[in-house]
Order: structure tokens, then C-alpha cells, then sequence
């Protein structure tokens, strides 16, 4: 439970208000759904600062001014069955990794879903090909909303049937308000 103090106009007495955090394991299943992709495996990390989702590649192109970035992965974590998606650019910052590399990276806001709830976050394109998950959850995407239990794991449920092993799931039906996976121009070099 984590405590908020607020105070009122005028007064100086404050008025605790509780909100209770969602616990999530170690890893979970999150949804991107304005990216087209309704399941992620995500690894949950407060050690990260940001958030980081595994592109095949990436490229950018300019649409009516603005900066946007075309990205492919694949749904199956063996580069197979390609998903392609574009969004606008947020941002291009510098981070580092967990081995202490440092790399540009563009970041794109966009919802995220998971244990039921939506919240805007932001997010970075790079390749996590040599990682077991697709995804990485930052703690800033975790602030003032969930806490980790790093004992337990899919506290918000696994996913089942035929595609079980699929680390990424699409919506191919999904209706995309803001980003549509066929503004973007395909390059040259990718697949027909």
C-alpha cells in the first residue's frame, strides 16, 4: 500500500489518500495495442530505467513533417513469421545497457496493457535478439502503479493454445486508432 499525502487549498491539514500498487512477477505477458501487438513476454525489471522492445530492424521516415520509425520483429523468436508496425518518434536518447554500452535509441510513447490496466509509456526500438525476452519493462513504466515480486512469475496469467511459445502475439483484426501498419513505406530489402 503506498501512502499519498495531499493537502488543501488553504488548509494546512494533509488528507492521506491510499492507493493500492499491483503486484506484478518477474515476468508477464503485456499488451502494445496501438503497435498491433496484443502479447509481449516481458521481463519485468526496476533495475532499467526505460523500457525496451526487440526490433529486427528499423527505419525512419518523415510523414507530414514529423519523424516517424518503421520496425519489424518477429512473432516467434526465431525470426520467423515477421510482424511490421510504425509509430511516430518521441524522442532519441542515449542509453546504456546492463554491460555498460552506450547507444542512441529512438523512443516511441504508446499504451501499455497489463493486469488490466492502460497507461501511456515510453519505450525504446533496439535488438534484444540475444535476450530471452522480447520486452523489457523499465521502472519508469512501473512508477506509482506496480511493485515486483521477483519470486514469483505471470502473476496476471500465461498464455495458452497452439502459440504457446510465441514470445510476440498480433491482433491481425485489431483496430489501430493512431498508428496504421500500412502508412509505413516498406524498404526496398524487405520480403514481398
Amino acid at each position: 500500500m503506498t501512502a499519498v499525502f495531499s493537502f488543501s487549498a488553504g488548509t494546512r491539514m494533509a488528507r492521506q489518500v491510499t492507493r493500492e500498487r499491483i503486484m506484478l512477477g518477474w515476468r508477464e505477458w503485456a499488451g502494445l495495442p496501438r503497435l498491433g501487438l496484443s502479447a509481449v513476454r516481458c521481463k519485468i525489471d526496476s533495475g532499467a530505467r526505460s523500457s525496451a522492445l526487440h526490433v529486427d530492424s528499423c527505419w525512419r521516415f518523415t510523414d507530414r513533417g514529423a519523424p516517424w520509425a518503421g520496425f519489424c520483429l518477429s512473432n516467434d523468436g526465431h525470426g520467423e513469421a515477421m510482424v511490421q508496425a510504425v509509430a511516430p518518434i518521441f524522442d532519441e536518447r542515449e542509453v546504456i545497457d546492463s554491460g555498460g554500452h552506450r547507444t542512441r535509441r529512438i523512443f516511441l510513447r504508446t499504451p501499455l496493457v497489463l493486469a488490466g490496466i492502460e497507461r501511456e509509456i515510453e519505450i525504446n526500438l533496439t535488438d534484444r535478439q540475444g535476450m530471452l525476452f522480447p520486452m523489457l519493462l523499465g521502472r519508469t513504466a512501473m512508477a506509482g502503479v506496480f511493485t515486483v515480486d521477483p519470486a514469483r512469475s505471470f502473476l496476471h496469467g500465461r498464455r495458452s493454445g497452439r502459440n504457446q511459445e510465441a514470445v510476440v502475439r498480433t491482433d491481425p483484426g485489431a483496430q489501430i486508432p493512431a498508428y496504421s501498419r500500412s502508412r509505413a513505406p516498406i524498404p526496398d530489402s524487405w520480403p514481398r
